[in-house]
């Protein structure tokens, strides 16, 4: 087993309980022993997704909070694009693979890390298999 290119979907699963499976809750115990790789939008995409839910009432204040703590000790690296190249290089995957510039990101750092990407998005999961990414779960 290796560490994860890890998608916000997977990430909410472990947060929202109505949302787990035995699968994502098996990703959650990965990650802690092998680690896990984020694009730097990962954490803004997190962080709307919960503000969502709290507000929604389906996460209480109290729970938001002890969510971010408990994904602060969890060994997940954020991936910064620092150079340009890497957003033509997004662009081009969005275009081939009709996705949105986003779930790109999330592609192109499992490419290029050469690692499986956790996600439960449809068109994400087809993506990978066309461009021969592995996919979890």
């Amino acid at each position: 087993m290796s560490g994860f290119v890890l998608d916000c979907s997977v990430a909410i699963a472990w947060c929202i309980e109505d949302e787990a499976t035995p699968q994502t809750d098996a990703l959650l115990e990965r990650i802690r022993d092998f680690g896990a790789y984020v694009p730097q939008l990962w954490g803004y995409e997190f962080t709307n997704v919960m503000l969502q839910a709290n507000k929604r009432e389906r996460l209480t204040d109290t729970q938001l909070f002890t969510i971010f703590e408990l994904f602060e000790n969890l060994p997940i690296t954020i991936i910064a694009d620092t150079e340009f190249l890497s957003f033509k290089t997004i662009l081009a995957l969005s275009q081939a693979e009709n996705l949105t510039s986003y779930d790109a990101a999330y592609l192109d750092l499992a490419m290029t890390k050469n690692l499986p990407l956790a996600t439960l998005d449809k068109a994400l999961r087809r993506a990978c298999k066309n461009v021969g990414v592995d996919v979890l779960p």
